[in-house]
């Protein structure tokens, strides 16, 4: 896990899981800043379709987009995903993960995961692509985050009831103010 002072929140899970969603409501709701899906905006800036030789150009991207956060040196920062996706995806897709991101993803480890439940409607975007797989695809999110010793809550429920349930879980294990 990073030993710097910036505390982490990343919201994880399935695709269609509210995952972008919640991480804008988090970062208004605690005044802080947020680091997008690095995926999206690959796939919104590179006209290559997604396969096993975009992984490290996303895996880059994401620690990229992490970095750049992190040198305002924001006490709270919440992430709309991060490498541990990039893993997860990438074993589901195309069967393996270089190396070096699964060793950067643990490096990298945040404080806190929200992992999503794929409990919303599936909605096609022109990037999601497996609406059968979502609950395969948390289990594969929970086993990582377990592998990685990492501290998460699952989150569920839609709406204001489930921005409430992530924003109180964060408030709890970060015992950040009201």
């Amino acid at each position: 896990m990073r030993r710097d002072a910036t505390r982490d929140v990343v919201l994880i899970g399935p695709e269609a899981s509210g995952k972008t969603t919640l991480a804008a409501a988090l970062a208004a709701g605690l005044d802080a800043p947020w680091v997008p899906e690095a995926a999206r905006r690959f796939v919104e800036t590179d006209p290559r379709p997604l396969s096993a030789a975009t992984v490290e150009p996303i895996a880059r991207l994401a620690m990229a987009l992490d970095d750049a956060a992190r040198a305002a040196q924001p006490a709270l920062l919440i992430h709309d995903t991060d490498l541990v996706s990039t893993v997860v995806y990438a074993r589901h897709y195309y069967g393996d993960c270089p190396l070096w991101i699964e060793e950067e993803a643990r490096v990298r480890r945040a404080e806190f995961y929200l992992l999503c439940l794929p409990d919303l409607a599936w909605e096609a975007d022109g990037v999601r692509d497996r609406p059968t797989a979502r609950h395969e695809l948390f289990a594969a999110f929970r086993a990582e985050l377990e592998v990685l010793g990492a501290a998460y809550t699952v989150v569920g429920g839609v709406g204001a009831a489930r921005e409430a349930a992530a924003l109180t879980a964060v408030r709890r294990r970060l015992a950040v103010p009201v």
